[in-house]
């Protein structure tokens, strides 16, 4: 399926509006205008997504400690995330072309997800770390 040519630069203008934001607003402060997770909020429960916005906050500010600490999976997550964006849209050499070819499958991360949202809400140590900090 071709992607629509007004996909890409509505991904990248979104990003940096985003960004933009992150860097004006501090997601840990409260009567910040930013939403709380709807998920959260409904069930006291953390989602896959939990801690993203503020992960995102610390890695724009420099601190990648403070953003593992929020969300790992993201932040462990956003350089694979975007090499399989260059691969679709880039020439790549061979070598990261099967790279990508290794993460593209949705099944492994959809598992993925729903054992980290499974493990980061039980009370016990070591998985109450992976709630956000």
């Amino acid at each position: 399926m071709a992607t629509p040519k007004v996909v890409i630069p509505g991904l990248v203008i979104a990003f940096f509006l985003v960004a933009l934001l992150l860097l004006q607003f501090d997601p840990n402060q409260a009567g910040n205008p930013l939403p709380p997770c709807p998920f959260h909020w409904l069930t006291g429960l953390y989602c896959p997504g939990c801690g993203a916005t503020r992960a995102l906050h610390a890695l724009l500010h420099g601190d990648p400690g403070k953003a593992l600490s929020m969300n790992p999976v993201f932040v462990l997550a956003l350089p694979i995330v975007a090499l399989l964006f260059a691969a679709k849209w880039l020439k790549l050499p061979p070598v990261l072309l099967r790279a990508t070819k290794f993460f593209s499958d949705a099944r492994p991360w959809a598992w993925l997800l729903i054992g980290f949202a499974v493990l980061r809400n039980l009370p016990w140590y070591p998985f109450s770390l992976l709630a956000p900090g």
